[in-house]
């Protein structure tokens, strides 16, 4: 029988693999860790399944007799320690695989996850891969660039100031990004092909139709705000204490810095030469669009 489970459901990556799967008329089974946000997914037919990432257990049963699995890394942008939570969470679902032995799975990666220097956050999941290549299943890594929507998370300073502060940098140099939404879309792809049998693991690039600068995005912002908005450098001295003033741990705040220093040296991108390359097609107004005012 087929069955295709979707870690993380709820989150705009797995929701919207699981949404085209549903679509597709497949079934789907949702592992949730908060059986309250079970409803959306039940009304588009998805069975539901309770399983916290750390519980090897309930994630090993929520991976019975599937067809393929589609696993994304938890981040708790507020943990102590971010990066030792998440490669813990590694584990646990690495431990999980190995118990279910599903024949296929797809791991949600980063852009830069091959890059064997210290990229802060997207060294864990360089880490993840790493530790999924030691488990039996086939595996396929969907490496997503940047996702659109964390713009969203200076409308209200745009919409009060005119100013979009970044840590991109220059603001004129272009960058990947992609839409969550397509990311998901291009999961539910991957799954459905059933290309498990080829060389693993299968290495995936996804990002936006086309790639955009922060003047861009902040042009959009504007548009989404029917106002003036500006590009505005954020003084690389700030860059810590301005993520914690927004509600990160000093910790998860220390991983954007370092990430953020390697993606200006122009370094966070495809790997060159290694797997595919999908483009999705949402551009940045589209993708910003739902967080309207």
């Amino acid at each position: 029988m087929i069955m295709f489970v979707i870690f993380g459901a709820t989150g705009k990556v797995g929701k919207a693999t699981a949404t085209k799967l549903r679509a597709e008329g497949v079934p789907v089974r949702a592992a949730l860790r908060d059986p309250a946000k079970a409803a959306p997914l039940a009304a588009i037919g998805c069975e539901i399944a309770i399983a916290e990432i750390g519980d090897v257990d309930a994630m090993a049963d929520a991976m019975r007799d599937a067809t393929a699995v589609q696993l994304i890394c938890p981040i708790d942008p507020r943990a102590a320690d971010a990066g030792g939570h998440m490669l813990q969470s590694i584990e646990r679902m690495a431990e999980a695989i190995d118990a279910a032995r599903p024949p296929r799975v797809l791991a949600i990666s980063d852009y830069g996850a091959h890059l064997a220097i210290d990229t802060g956050i997207t060294s864990m999941f360089r880490a993840m891969e790493g530790r999924f290549q030691q488990c039996s299943a086939g595996m396929i890594f969907l490496r997503s660039a940047e996702h659109m929507e964390n713009w969203a998370r200076y409308l209200k300073i745009a919409g009060e100031t005119g100013v979009m502060p970044s840590m991109h940098l220059p603001l004129i140099r272009p960058f990947p990004t992609v839409s969550a939404a397509d990311i998901g879309g291009m999961a539910a792809e991957l799954l459905l092909a059933d290309e498990g049998h080829g060389p693993s693991p299968r290495i995936v690039h996804g990002e936006g139709p086309r790639e955009y600068t922060a003047v861009e995005i902040a042009v959009a912002l504007g548009q989404l705000l029917t106002r003036s908005v500006v590009a505005r450098e954020l003084p690389r001295a700030d860059w810590q204490a301005t993520l914690m003033r927004a509600g990160l741990s000093e910790s998860y705040a220390d991983l954007i810095v370092r990430l953020n220093d390697v993606h200006n040296k122009g370094m966070i991108g495809a790997e060159a030469g290694v797997g595919e390359l999908r483009h999705g097609r949402t551009d940045i107004s589209a993708a910003l669009e739902r967080f309207r005012p």
